[in-house]
């Protein structure tokens, strides 16, 4: 057990079922309600916020209820090989899908650039068609033909009705930065793994807290940035498709790593009172395998928004 204490592991061997629960069915309806009021936000509506508010209140009671439920039943010595690797089989498919949602936000960036800004301003891009050309060149012709193709985008096609930003966060500020603290991020984070496997309850306590740290100045750096791109740049979700995109893409990350640092954060709680053993700790390794996937997310962005 991770608190040097004698108690040792003990495996489970029988095919454990866990009882139905009504968990699932609640974080859906905190899920779309959050998503129903996003949009209201966006488009301005009175009942958005409070809609919102509702959806994030019904998702936080869903995570302590649910996650309370799976703990109970791992201290209970319930949790089986078999539902280990149910857990496992889970969370990997669970991170599939989240790779699929940064994938579909990456595509649009993809899409704008290569696509619609060249065909805007009618520039030929590598992957071009003949038929591509000659309707980008009509487009550009007769829609904009003052419209030039450069990205990021400060100029819009139509800079009356949609105003561009009047710069965009330098690359080797704040965004380098915080590269460089998500990847030392992941460095104690692994440390902390290695000290679940030696049974070094000081090397794990010291590696959470440090990520968790490093998490929390991440988003301080990033909350720094979102203020001086809206106060001081004109960049905002309303400066066209560049601020769109940047503010869509690094926004989600951003909502992904206080995920991880709250986390993270629990996880620190559990080993303070004793929760794990050298063995069976799969909970850190789930939150860890989450850890990863945001830092190689995060990669993504900064050479694909802040970068190129």
């Amino acid at each position: 057990m991770i608190d040097n204490q004698a108690k040792k592991y003990t495996p489970v061997n029988y095919y454990f079922i866990a009882a139905p629960s009504f968990w699932p069915i609640i974080g859906s309806l905190g899920l779309f309600s959050t998503v129903l009021g996003l949009v209201q936000v966006l488009h301005e509506g009175a009942i958005g916020p409070y809609l919102m508010a509702l959806g994030v209140a019904l998702l936080i009671t869903t995570m302590v209820g649910w996650f309370g439920a799976v703990i109970h039943e791992s201290e209970r010595g319930m949790h089986s090989d078999q539902m280990d690797k149910t857990y496992r089989w889970g969370m990997l498919w669970f991170i599939v899908s989240e790779t699929a949602l940064f994938g579909v936000f990456f595509l649009a960036l993809f899409y704008t650039r290569m696509f619609s800004l060249t065909e805007l301003g009618n520039t030929a891009g590598p992957l071009a068609t003949s038929l591509w050309l000659s309707k980008g060149a009509a487009t550009h012709e007769f829609l904009w033909p003052n419209f030039q193709a450069i990205w990021p985008l400060l100029t819009n096609p139509n800079p009356q009705l949609f105003p561009g930003p009047e710069g965009v966060i330098p690359t080797w500020g704040i965004p380098a930065l915080n590269t460089l603290i998500l990847l030392t991020s992941a460095v104690t984070v692994t440390w902390a793994h290695w000290g679940f496997k030696k049974d070094n309850r000081k090397q794990i306590i010291i590696g959470l807290v440090l990520t968790i740290a490093l998490g929390a100045i991440f988003e301080t750096f990033q909350a720094h940035e979102y203020i001086e791109a809206y106060t001081e740049l004109g960049l905002t979700l309303k400066s066209g498709i560049y601020g769109s995109t940047f503010f869509t893409l690094t926004g989600l990350h951003a909502m992904h790593v206080s995920i991880g640092v709250i986390m993270l954060a629990i996880i620190l709680i559990r080993v303070l009172r004793g929760h794990f053993y050298p063995e069976h700790h799969f909970a850190f390794e789930a939150v860890s395998w989450y850890w990863h996937f945001v830092d190689v997310v995060w990669l993504f962005l900064f050479v694909f928004v802040y970068w190129l």
